[in-house]
């Protein structure tokens, strides 16, 4: 058996405890390397944390650059860990995805409807761990209107988790600080035992029109 296929069967016979404390220890690592870097070319201005709330979300910022989940990441804080969804790709690239993986970030295919993303998703959800999601499925430059996709609204009214509407500034600024502000979060209204298809657009149009409002007058 490789070592591969041992660790693999290790980690499968962990229990949702010992697995949130291995990803939580691997998260800090990488909290604790990147930071310094990160502090010193993009510091932050941080508007409501307070909002943050105990428990699983679904974290929903804007996506605008490359960067933009570890200003999140960053703006929530070294004791509050979450999970993240990324771009397949990433995942496959040697060693980082090794080490992603390990702290709890997984791949998504965006070109098919990959099931196993979305069972990894709600799996997070209901162990009580954050899930930190872009709605928009892509980044978004000035002038482009793209429709947010119904992943987060899913997720969130399956698993009975609240919304996070978060806002990154758009234009990053070296040395300078850069804005992120945290909304509140909320649960989205639906009629019967579980939302439509049309209420599902509807509750990510409405997430990504309150993420619009967090960063008016913002940039």
């Amino acid at each position: 058996m490789s070592e591969e296929a041992i660790v693999k069967k290790a980690e499968a016979k962990e229990t949702p405890e010992q697995r949130k404390r291995r990803m939580d220890w691997f998260f800090h690592l990488l909290y604790i390397i990147v930071w310094p870097y990160f502090r010193l070319i993009h510091p932050l201005r941080v508007v409501g944390r307070e909002h943050i709330p105990e428990g699983p979300a679904v974290i929903c910022p804007n996506h605008t650059t490359a960067g933009d989940p570890f200003y999140v990441v960053f703006a929530f804080g070294y004791k509050r860990p979450m999970r993240a969804m990324a771009k397949v790709q990433i995942m496959r690239v040697p060693f980082i995805g090794w080490i992603l993986g390990k702290a709890g970030v997984f791949g998504v295919d965006r070109d098919t409807t990959d099931l196993k993303a979305v069972r990894t998703s709600m799996k997070f959800l209901k162990e009580g761990d954050k899930l930190l999601m872009f709605p928009e499925g892509t980044r978004v430059h000035d002038g482009e209107d793209v429709q947010a996709k119904v992943g987060a609204a899913l997720f969130a009214t399956r698993a009975g988790v609240p919304l996070l509407p978060v806002y990154i500034q758009r234009k990053k600024r070296r040395f300078r600080r850069n804005t992120v502000v945290i909304g509140e979060p909320y649960y989205p209204e639906y009629q019967g035992r579980k939302p439509s298809t049309e209420e599902l657009q509807e509750i990510a149009q409405e997430l990504m029109d309150r993420v619009r409002v967090l960063g008016e007058g913002v940039g």
